[in-house]
């Protein structure tokens, strides 16, 4: 009875001190957060808020079109010199985890330089151009720039000058991952693209 009693009281004296002295693994990083610190972070930033503003932001953004142009700049359907070879070493695992990564991070907002209230890029956003036949953005995008799950991207708070970069590149043809995109842009001229782009950067 008293030797069962002391190898007790040794075990529970013994276990804190065992416990004390080994080191704990820290936390295992996945492929994601990797790839993240690694690769993605020196564009979009560690949190998916991009400092560069050719970069586009990627916190906050619909994860269905995170995942589309991925897979997109890794079939070669959206042509970009620096997203291709990233995107080609990608697993589709890998895929997802990034989406999940960036989708969950809190977006950053943006201020409209000039477009503001009643400006021309605000008449466009939600009213289109009539005399071209091109669309208002809000209808897609939605009010507050939101955009549409599954559907639409977000471009609240996006920069603008990746936005107007993008409508170039669909004008030109050089992005022809998005036919309606496409077929907007080229109705519109570079002023236009700029005023609406800088009205985005602005929507919260």
């Amino acid at each position: 009875m008293r030797v069962g009693l002391l190898a007790v009281l040794l075990g529970t004296v013994a276990l804190p001190v065992i416990a004390a002295t080994e080191k704990v693994a820290p936390p295992e990083i996945s492929v994601a957060e990797k790839t993240v610190q690694t690769v993605c972070a020196a564009c979009h930033g560690a949190d998916g808020n991009s400092s560069i503003t050719l970069n586009p932001k990627l916190a906050g953004q619909h994860p269905t079109y995170l995942l589309k142009q991925l897979s997109n700049f890794k079939d070669k359907s959206r042509a970009n010199a620096v997203m291709g070879p990233v995107a080609t070493n990608l697993s589709a695992d890998d895929m997802k985890g990034l989406v999940a990564y960036f989708s969950a991070q809190k977006p950053t907002l943006g201020r409209a330089k000039s477009n503001g209230a009643g400006s021309l890029g605000e008449k466009i956003y939600r009213g289109g151009i009539a005399t071209t036949q091109v669309p208002a953005c809000a209808a897609c995008h939605g009010a507050n720039g939101a955009g549409i799950p599954n559907q639409f991207p977000r471009v609240a708070g996006q920069h603008a000058d990746y936005i107007a970069q993008q409508l170039k590149t669909f004008r030109t043809g050089e992005r022809a991952n998005a036919p309606m995109m496409q077929a907007i842009a080229v109705k519109m001229t570079d002023a236009e693209m700029q005023a609406v782009a800088d009205y985005m950067q602005g929507l919260r």
